[in-house]
C-alpha cells in the first residue's frame, strides 16, 4: 500500500474521476472523504469504499469547506491530502458564452480550490506537512482549439495558483502539483462522442490514438500523494498520451 493511514478528502468524488481518485486511495489504504454537492451519488460511492465518509461540499462556498474540514478533524484529527477535483464546463465558445456562465465556471473551478487550500494550509501545517493536488486539464498548458475559452481560462488560473502556493508553502512541507488530463472516457463523455466529428478530433490529437482511463488518472493521483514523490512540488503533470507534446 502506498497510502497507508493518510487522511484525505477529494472534491467531486461522488462520481467520474473524483469516484475513481477515491477508490484508488482507498485501495492504497487511505482514510478517504468524499465531498459533493450530489448526496445521493456520493452516499451510493461512499457506502462501495468501506470506511469512507460522505461530506456535503458545496466547493463555492466558503462554510460548506470550513464545515467539512471541521468534520474530517473531528473524526480523525488531521487531514494529509486535499484533492480538489470538482469543476463543470459550459460548452459555449468565447461569443457565446453568457456572463452567468462564466461566472459558474470561475467559482467551481477556481474560487473552490482557492477556498479548499485556504482553508486546507493551516491544518496540513498543523499535521507537519502535507499534499494538495489540483485537477486541472491540459486547457491548463496550451490552448486546445476545440475547448471554450472559458474552461481554459479557469484551467490556467488554476495551474498558477498550484505554482504559487508550492513556491510559498513548500518550506512547510506543503507540496502543491496539478495534473492535467486530456480526454478522459468517462460515462459524461459518451454523448459527446456520439458526434462522429468531435470522436475524430478527440483520437486523433493524441499522438497514442486513444483516450485516458479513469483509472490511468487515478493512479498519477495516487502516486503523487505518496511518500514515493516527495520532491515533486509546484509540477504541472501531463496525463495527455503526448497530445502536448507537440
Amino acid at each position: 500500500m502506498r497510502l497507508p493511514d493518510k487522511i484525505a478528502l477529494i472534491s467531486g468524488a461522488a462520481q467520474g474521476l473524483g469516484a475513481e481518485i477515491a477508490r484508488r486511495f482507498h485501495e492504497e489504504g487511505a482514510s478517504v472523504f468524499l465531498g459533493d454537492i450530489n448526496v445521493q451519488a456520493g452516499e451510493k460511492t461512499a457506502a462501495e469504499l468501506k470506511g469512507s465518509v460522505f461530506l456535503r461540499l458545496d466547493v463555492t462556498s466558503e462554510q460548506s469547506w470550513k464545515a467539512a474540514f471541521a468534520s474530517v478533524l473531528a473524526a480523525k484529527g488531521r487531514l494529509d491530502i486535499l484533492v480538489n477535483n470538482a469543476g463543470i464546463n459550459i460548452r459555449k465558445n468565447i461569443e457565446e458564452m453568457p456572463e452567468d456562465g462564466l461566472d459558474s465556471m470561475l467559482a467551481v473551478n477556481v474560487k473552490g480550490p482557492f477556498l479548499g487550500i485556504k482553508h486546507a494550509l493551516p491544518i496540513l501545517r498543523a499535521a507537519g506537512g502535507g499534499i494538495i493536488l489540483n485537477m486541472s486539464s491540459i486547457c491548463g498548458i496550451v490552448g486546445h482549439k476545440y475547448t471554450n475559452e472559458a474552461y481554459t481560462t479557469t484551467k490556467g488560473a488554476l495551474t498558477l495558483l498550484t505554482k504559487s502556493v508550492a513556491a510559498r508553502y513548500g518550506k512547510e512541507n506543503i507540496r502543491c502539483i496539478s495534473v492535467h488530463p486530456s480526454t478522459v472516457d468517462t460515462p459524461m463523455l459518451k454523448a459527446v462522442l456520439t458526434d462522429p466529428e468531435r470522436r475524430a478530433e478527440r483520437f486523433q490529437e493524441v499522438p497514442l490514438g486513444r483516450l485516458a482511463t479513469a483509472a490511468e488518472v487515478a493512479n498519477v493521483f495516487v502516486f503523487l500523494a505518496s511518500d514515493q514523490a516527495a520532491f515533486i512540488n509546484g509540477a504541472a503533470i501531463p496525463v495527455d498520451g503526448g497530445l502536448t507534446a507537440y
